[in-house]
């Protein structure tokens, strides 16, 4: 059975949405989900950042760092993968009730359940690269060794 998610609000699989209310610290700050942490990467050691990492909810802070008109960092298109991994890595390390959550899947797949995304989730056709749910996967993975 695959496991779909996308709304942070969908029981219980919302808390694997980047939006979920969960807190993460990395880099020695306090972000209050993980899409603040990766928006906010795309403009590592600028005002852009602390302004995502201060943005009120995530789809503020998504929709800051989604500005075109800021430069991203110029190795974005490699590191990107990585920050997500962190970010999510962290979140399902912090707190005990979303990582059961995710343990609890077994070895089921995970979709992140989204048409206009075909990199992070299914995308339109379905045929999407679904990178946060293989992130997920490999997460779930890690917590179990």
């Amino acid at each position: 059975m695959t496991i779909y998610f996308y709304g942070a609000d969908e029981v219980p699989y919302g808390c694997f949405s980047n939006f979920s209310a969960h807190e993460v610290v990395l880099d020695g700050l306090l972000w209050p989900t993980s899409e603040h942490y990766y928006q906010a990467q795309k403009f590592l050691g600028t005002r852009q950042a602390e302004l995502i990492r201060r943005a009120g909810t995530p789809l503020r802070a998504a929709e800051l760092g989604r500005d075109s008109s800021k430069p991203l960092r110029r190795d974005w298109e490699r590191v990107k993968d990585d920050v997500m991994r962190r970010a999510v890595g962290a979140k399902f390390r912090a707190h005990d009730d979303i990582r059961e959550i995710l343990l609890a899947t077994g070895d089921e797949e995970i979709v992140e359940d989204t048409s206009t995304d075909h990199y992070w989730g299914r995308g339109r056709t379905g045929t999407g690269r679904n990178m946060l749910g293989r992130i997920l996967m490999r997460t779930r993975s890690q917590l179990r060794g």
